[in-house]
């Protein structure tokens, strides 16, 4: 199967120390020292100086050669699927009508290429709902770790496939709630409640305080759009994963452009 994003080495390196950084963005309440001064702007300007680095992502595989004028088309348009596709599911009960795709897409056009359509996705149904905002780079990083994710898994097909990508979609709906739990958790509610986050007390004491609070305010909508995203897989998932992979033979993604245009 043709790959219309391969991670070359810079890439590849660059995704690690995005990734890297993603992570302590996403999960300083749990790494920061008891007695440490906060304030609300630490996380948004951890962020801040992320951002960069993912867009940096895109630019090694255009300056590697990476990606060409038939994979920017492919990400186009199934951004724009993406985008025109989640606002159907505004979070109402959990229902998510996008990650079906980011996980779709990345199993057939590999890790690259899923982490790319997960910030592009994101950011492009940000400017179509006026959904930009301080979370929406979270929200990016988040979906662009699921299509990734969905891309490393292992090889299969038919049922075994279906059922190895609802799976998937399941943990990582889960996944990416707590991730975007965390990524405001400590701003959500004030001090001194039972769910609050305590910059005096230790990470496992954080931790513990952290799923009480995941359990007590999203478990519901978690639990909505894991099952939403595993029935759009299974319902879907045999005709869009053809649908992916016959164009991705036709585009010969890997064929010098010469011969591909024959």
């Amino acid at each position: 199967m043709s790959t219309p994003l391969r991670l070359r080495p810079r890439a590849t390196l660059t995704l690690l120390v995005a990734s890297v950084a993603g992570l302590a963005a996403f999960g300083w309440p749990l790494l920061v020292r008891p007695g440490a001064a906060l304030d609300s702007t630490s996380a948004p300007l951890v962020f801040a100086l992320l951002l960069p680095v993912v867009v940096g992502v895109v630019v090694a595989e255009v300056t590697e050669g990476g990606i060409d004028a038939k994979a920017l088309a492919m990400l186009g348009v199934l951004s724009a699927i993406g985008a025109a596709l989640r606002p159907l599911g505004p979070g109402t009960a959990g229902f998510e009508t996008v990650f079906f795709l980011l996980i779709l897409g990345g199993r057939v056009f590999g890790p690259g290429f899923g982490f790319v359509l997960g910030t592009t996705t994101l950011f492009a149904s940000a400017l179509l709902t006026g959904g930009v905002g301080p979370w929406l780079p979270f929200q990016m990083l988040g979906a662009a770790w699921v299509g990734l994710g969905a891309g490393l898994l292992p090889r299969a097909r038919g049922r075994t496939e279906l059922a190895l990508l609802a799976a998937y979609g399941a943990v990582a709906s889960f996944l990416y709630g707590a991730a975007l739990n965390l990524s405001f958790w400590p701003f959500a509610i004030g001090e001194r409640t039972q769910l609050s986050f305590d910059a005096a007390a230790g990470t496992l004491e954080n931790l513990h305080t952290f799923v009480l609070f995941t359990l007590a305010t999203s478990l519901g909508f978690d639990l909505g759009r894991a099952v939403t995203t595993v029935a759009l897989i299974l319902v879907t998932g045999p005709a869009v994963l053809a649908a992916l992979r016959r164009a991705a033979r036709r585009a010969a993604f890997d064929a010098p452009a010469e011969f591909a245009a024959r």
